[in-house]
């Protein structure tokens, strides 16, 4: 029975060492990368062949052909709405419409500034309004830079000029809205250049010599204040 128990042991001995070995070049060839490199290739070229001869010809055109350029898609601006082309297609794109304080002030100014002037014309008007508003130079508010006055007058002469303000022609007051709408949802300003101010050509206020003019659209001549230094 010990001589049993021997042979057992040995056997059980010389399988586990086998097992080892095996193991051991199994690692030894899987942290080699180029060790079955050759097999693999063939292997691999093989089993190329046969897939391609099972496509058919058209199948395989369709795969080789270079594919076709996608088209171009129009800017985005920052409410994510294509970008603006000012023109009367444009605006009918656009739905009615509406809102609360801020965009009945930018619509009225709109309306009683520029309601003569395009549609760029007054998209330029409501540029100026809304980099007022983010001038340190000027209120933080919509209704607050169209209403704005000092000693000398008002910033909008609509606002201070004795007549009531009544909306007489509802299609000029549409596209108004239309247009302040679209401005405060965050339409790109690239009409007047950062103008904060502008005016007809049939005045010639004394501080345009001083300011840089940016843009000249419609009756409106648009300017910026020049750049403070700690030189000015």
């Amino acid at each position: 029975m010990s001589v049993l128990k021997c042979w057992t042991g040995s056997a059980v001995l010389l399988l586990a060492l086998a097992g080892g070995v095996h193991a051991e070049m199994t690692v030894s060839q899987s942290n080699d990368p180029t060790a079955a490199l050759g097999m693999n290739l063939t292997a691999l070229l093989g089993q190329e062949k046969a897939a391609l001869g099972a496509v058919t010809g058209a199948r395989l055109k369709t795969i080789v052909a270079p594919a076709a350029p996608k088209a171009k898609s129009k800017a985005k601006t920052k409410a994510g709405e294509t970008d603006i082309a000012y023109d009367r297609e444009w605006l009918a794109s656009q739905p009615v419409a509406k809102g609360g304080e801020e965009f009945q002030c930018l619509a009225t100014a709109l309306y009683f500034e520029a309601r003569g002037e395009g549609v760029k014309g007054q998209a330029a008007v409501a540029e100026v309004i809304l980099n007022r508003v983010e001038s340190p130079s000027f209120p933080r508010t919509i209704c607050g830079v169209v209403n704005q006055s000092n000693s000398r007058g008002c910033q909008f002469s609509f606002t201070c000029d004795g007549r009531p303000e009544r909306i007489g022609d509802r299609g000029a007051w549409q596209v108004a809205g239309k247009i302040a709408r679209v401005m405060i949802d965050g339409a790109p300003r690239r009409l007047t250049d950062g103008a904060t101010y502008f005016h007809t050509p049939s005045v010639r206020p004394s501080w345009a010599k001083r300011f840089e003019k940016t843009a000249k659209i419609g009756r409106h001549i648009f300017y910026r204040a020049p750049l403070q230094t700690a030189m000015n």
